[in-house]
């Protein structure tokens, strides 16, 4: 079943020697970075293998002595030993087989998160403050950077729009079901009679994409200096070192004002440009290639409502797959590792479905 998997051992192996003994490659630090990132990606599916391998030696072995040897207990022990190593094949076998599922290409790379108030007014923007503190809380506790790269704050300590980077590996992996618009019930801060309100925000989560992937002229570019915006604070319309990026064959646009140096953010605003470029593409690309699934975790659509924030009844449910948490304020803290692993799950799930009906 795995018979494939040998030359992968061989590449794996080639790419743990070159990069302990390559000099041109450890001195050249875009290739070894790119070689360092495909022999962490094969190492869960060449350790696991190995762990394969080992457990079919141990049935060809104890079959070797249940047939030769004249020892009743030895027999006795190696027919234990067969039942063991047969169960661990048989585990080792359904672990490998999700490994193999074909990986979402972009699982590894950075992300740029985008938060902006849907309906609701100011609560609406109160609401995408309260998710952006969650999704920073959630990254900086699995070792992830987060920073901001535009914000429109309100009055009141809220954002009709923020959008942040999250640097770290796998962070795609982690964050990319959390597209689509997000629900909160409670009684506002700004409601006197203590009626329960419906707000929405919604959230985009873009791979961040090389140059390579994303093909952009210069000539199609307008870059714009201005002053920051927002509700105020230490920095803000001092100088002029915003950036506004329009795309002139898109009509995007994009702001990024939370360097102090243009040129950060010049930089900053272009790989938002990438992402967005990027996933203009990969939509496309989606729409033309018919699924024969629906897949419950969805497609990261903006218009698809994923999940309900209740405060009177202390609950998070994600519609999808349908999860309900009696936890709300320990997920707003950013405990929400285990919504993420449940949505991670039952895609794998129906991968795995999807790859057994071919």
């Amino acid at each position: 079943m795995f018979e494939n998997l040998i030359s992968t051992v061989e590449k794996y192996s080639r790419l743990e020697y070159e990069l302990a003994n390559n000099t041109a490659l450890i001195t050249n630090a875009q290739e070894y970075a790119k070689a360092i990132k495909e022999y962490r990606s094969l190492t869960p599916v060449v350790e696991k293998y190995r762990e394969y391998q080992r457990a079919q030696k141990d049935v060809d072995d104890a079959l070797v002595i249940i047939d030769d040897a004249d020892d009743e207990e030895m027999r006795y022990l190696a027919q234990e030993e067969l039942k063991d190593a047969k169960l661990r094949i048989e585990k080792l076998s359904d672990e490998l087989t999700v490994l193999l599922i074909p990986r979402d290409p972009n699982d590894d790379k950075n992300i740029i998160v985008e938060i902006r108030a849907g309906a609701g007014g100011e609560e609406a923007a109160l609401f995408a403050a309260v998710l952006f503190r969650m999704y920073s809380m959630y990254a900086v506790s699995v070792g992830f950077k987060v920073s901001i790269a535009s914000a429109n704050e309100t009055e009141l300590g809220g954002y009709k729009e923020i959008v942040f980077t999250v640097d770290g590996d796998g962070a795609y992996s982690r964050f990319k079901f959390e597209s689509g618009v997000h629900r909160v019930q409670r009684v506002p801060e700004t409601e006197s009679q203590g009626r329960i309100q419906t707000s929405t925000a919604t959230v985009a989560v873009l791979p961040e994409v090389e140059d390579v992937e994303v093909e952009i002229k210069d000539s199609d570019l307008l870059f714009e200096s201005c002053k920051s915006s927002g509700a105020g604070g230490q920095h803000i319309n001092k100088t002029e070192s915003a950036i506004r990026l329009t795309h002139k064959p898109t009509g995007i646009v994009i702001e990024c004002q939370e360097e102090r140096s243009q040129f950060k953010n010049k930089d900053k605003a272009l790989k938002m440009l990438r992402a967005k470029l990027y996933d203009i593409k990969q939509r496309e690309q989606s729409e033309k290639v018919a699924s024969d699934r629906k897949s419950q975790v969805g497609t990261g659509d903006r218009s698809e409502k994923i999940r309900t924030y209740n405060y009177s009844q202390n609950r998070v449910t994600d519609h999808r797959i349908g999860v309900t948490l009696y936890s709300l304020e320990d997920f707003l803290n950013g405990n929400i590792g285990g919504m993420i692993d449940s949505l991670i799950a039952t895609d794998t799930a129906e991968k795995l479905q999807a790859e057994n009906n071919n």
